[in-house]
């Protein structure tokens, strides 16, 4: 992967920064806000949401690259546009960044922008246990959660309506969920 350029910066980000939930943080899971310096790896996570859907592709490697890169610029341009104010948060475990976290905080719900880990640490329970987490937040401000979630990611889908999220609409390529406190 290519280092990303002319890609902007993070912004400076709340005050009252989101923590770890306790029972993550005694398998050595820490929160941080990411910075530019994050990119390189921040695109290679990506690269890792589209290997399956690229393998199928009859592209050389380099035009893959391109691709991938160029789809991790222009998303990174849209949630830094469109969702500013959220929590841009590195998952790292033992010091090392295994996935990210951008959570807004704002009335009248909460917004999953997105929650990714690398391959090797999913199904873990440690996406569960923030997500869960941050409901327990959100809840205790009288506010509900919505995320979106891809048509076919099924393991997401069942995550999410695990932990109490239900469809509120069909976008045929993704599902609108919210999830409401008791």
């Amino acid at each position: 992967m290519q280092a990303p350029s002319r890609l902007a910066s993070f912004p400076a980000g709340r005050d009252d920064r989101l923590r770890i939930p306790a029972c993550l943080h005694e398998r050595g899971y820490s929160l941080r806000p990411l910075h530019d310096g994050d990119l390189p790896w921040l695109q290679v996570l990506y690269a890792s949401t589209r290997s399956e859907e690229l393998a199928a592709v009859p592209w050389p490697e380099s035009a893959k690259r391109a691709f991938l890169d160029s789809q991790f610029a222009l998303q990174h341009q849209h949630y830094q546009l469109h969702y500013g104010d959220s929590d841009f948060l590195a998952i790292e475990r033992h010091g090392e960044p295994v996935g990210r976290y951008y959570l807004q905080r704002n009335a009248p719900d909460h917004l999953i922008v997105d929650i990714c880990l690398f391959p090797q640490q999913r199904g873990h329970g440690a996406a569960a246990a923030l997500i869960a987490h941050s409901q327990d937040l959100a809840a205790a401000r009288g506010r509900g959660m919505t995320l979106h979630v891809q048509a076919d990611n099924t393991a997401a889908q069942r995550l999410y309506r695990r932990l109490g999220f239900m469809l509120v609409e069909d976008q045929r390529s993704h599902l609108l969920l919210r999830w409401a406190p008791a």
